[in-house]
């Protein structure tokens, strides 16, 4: 079960960096490949749409957590019967 663990922390880390560096870039951007300025409004519309895509792995990332649980705490009590 440790490696579970392990894997889902190390997933969950690169989910956020890899959101955290690719929101950052979206907003330091003055303009996009197709030539347009981006104002703030545009910027934190890309965001979203960026949060959006990445609700999907963010709730198997959730669904995974509370398996974890699951299995750690029917492990424990085991553990004590």
């Amino acid at each position: 079960m440790k490696i579970s663990w392990l894997f889902w922390w190390i997933v969950t880390i690169l989910e956020v960096l890899s959101f955290a560096i690719l929101s950052i870039f979206l907003w330091m951007r003055d303009v996009d490949a197709g030539g347009i300025t981006q104002t703030t409004e545009i910027k934190w519309i890309n965001i979203a749409v960026l949060a959006v895509a990445y609700m999907v792995p963010f709730i198997i990332q959730f669904v995974w957590l509370i398996i974890n649980l699951v299995f750690r705490n029917k492990q424990t009590t085991e553990q004590y019967l």
